[in-house]
């Protein structure tokens, strides 16, 4: 465990199952049990204390490098990580800033990889919300560019930050987002004639036709 002050405390009990340990460093532990070998959690340690970006980052890379040094010795299924706000703001949903699991997977470090970098584009959207209830569009055009761009393969990314871009004077990169968005899935085309009521988008009949004309015709929406 570690507290609040930083203060580190651990213990492997000698009826632990082999290969069974822990180290402790400046404000973190790491401990294993049912390892393949004994180097896995110096391994964790030592890439803990190299790893450079934030605290999910720097976790992430600890659990690679004790999956590459052998692992469990009953193989791979599942993984976790959990990352909170140094301090409280009295908002528990808004504190949590990583809350993943992988259940059941075949290389679930490699999926939770993948769901981290996703968490990161959202917090991106977040920030982008945030900064429109604001009403601070330019800030918010760049984190929705951000997110769209870490994660490209999310459409619901790159229509938010196509309609910042529309609604903030850069209608020809928006047209041509939007175009990308209705051929990979229609149903956006939809949202666009809702936004208005929500002063998400200009009440202007030739401005709602001259996006949502962009969707293919002929295409049949999908459910999501």
């Amino acid at each position: 465990m570690v507290d609040a002050h930083g203060n580190v405390a651990a213990f492997t009990g000698a009826k632990c199952i082999p290969a069974a340990g822990h180290l402790v460093g400046d404000h973190f532990s790491v401990q294993a049990n049912l390892m393949a070998n004994a180097t896995v959690w110096p391994a964790m340690k030592a890439a803990f204390e190299k790893a450079q970006g934030d605290l999910a980052e720097r976790m992430m890379q600890a659990l690679e490098a004790a999956q590459k040094a052998g692992g469990d010795i009953r193989g791979k299924q599942s993984a976790a990580i959990v990352v909170v706000k140094a301090r409280s703001t009295g908002k528990p949903w808004a504190d949590r800033i990583f809350d993943l699991r992988v259940e059941d997977s075949a290389e679930p470090l490699r999926e939770l990889r993948r769901l981290m970098r996703l968490r990161r584009a959202y917090n991106l959207e977040d920030q982008g919300d945030n900064f429109i209830s604001e009403k601070k569009p330019a800030e918010a055009l760049k984190a929705y560019e951000a997110a769209m761009k870490l994660a490209p393969e999310i459409v619901e990314l790159q229509f938010w930050a196509a309609v910042s871009m529309y609604t903030n004077g850069r209608k020809p990169e928006a047209l041509k987002v939007f175009r990308q968005v209705f051929a990979r899935e229609p149903i956006w085309a939809e949202l666009v004639t809702r936004l208005p009521k929500a002063g998400l988008f200009p009440d202007d009949p030739q401005q709602i036709a001259e996006v949502t004309r962009l969707k293919p015709r002929g295409r049949m929406d999908r459910n999501r």
